[in-house]
């Protein structure tokens, strides 16, 4: 998974025509999905469940933070091709960057004494070094790159990360379950349940009224509402 998803993202920032795919409408009626789906998540924790405030914000990003990768991208292919997987990999890029930069700032403020002042450099490198050793923010950042010399993969190259790309999608199913396998879902049972329902059903219904009032692309409603 830590190689053939980051050279699938690779291949796809490379290779992919993004014309047409209206990103930055894509990215406001996603993330305004996001928005209201984390406020809700955070809510139902603390009012609902009467948990603390660093509890709600893990609440929140339960509740918001769609599994774009190990989930999104075999589901993408298999639902609407390789198109559909292009439009996925435009909020995949931005997707992991903006949500652990607002999960690690919410969660800072959310453990700090009333009048106690935020560390900004602390947080900046919590944020740095998140993203630095990621392996697909690796993929999406050198992809671009190597996409902004204009320079074609040599035919060596092209075959190696076109052999190892073509595995990601069944292969991240396979992760997703071992993962399942390994934390399990006994405790909690109750709240994760409630914070499901956010996701499955207020999420994908405010990223269509979204999606609408945008004015998106069929295929790129689609995919903002699947995802």
């Amino acid at each position: 998974v830590r190689v053939a998803l980051p050279l699938l993202l690779f291949r796809t920032m490379v290779g992919a025509d993004f014309d047409g795919a209206a990103p930055w409408a894509f990215w406001s009626a996603y993330f305004c999905a996001v928005a209201v789906t984390w406020a809700a998540g955070q809510l139902l924790i603390t009012r609902g469940f009467g948990r603390d405030s660093r509890a709600g914000v893990i609440g929140g990003v339960t509740a918001a933070f769609s599994n774009l990768v190990l989930l999104g991208i075999p589901f993408m292919l298999g639902a609407y091709g390789q198109p559909g997987f292009e439009v996925l990999s435009l909020l995949v890029a931005v997707h992991l960057p903006i949500m652990i930069a607002a999960s690690v700032v919410l969660f800072e403020i959310a453990g700090k004494d009333q009048g106690s002042r935020i560390d900004l450099a602390a947080l900046a490198f919590t944020f740095v070094n998140r993203l630095t050793h990621n392996p697909l923010i690796v993929g999406i950042a050198v992809g671009l790159l190597y996409r902004a010399t204009g320079l074609p993969l040599p035919a060596v190259a092209t075959r190696l990360v076109d052999a190892l790309a073509n595995v990601g999608g069944p292969v991240a199913l396979f992760a997703m379950g071992l993962s399942l396998r390994k934390f399990g879902i006994a405790r909690n049972v109750k709240a994760g349940v409630a914070l499901a329902a956010l996701k499955l059903m207020l999420m994908p219904a405010v990223a269509l009224g979204t999606a609408w009032l945008f004015g998106l692309p069929p295929l790129t409603a689609k995919v903002a509402v699947a995802a």
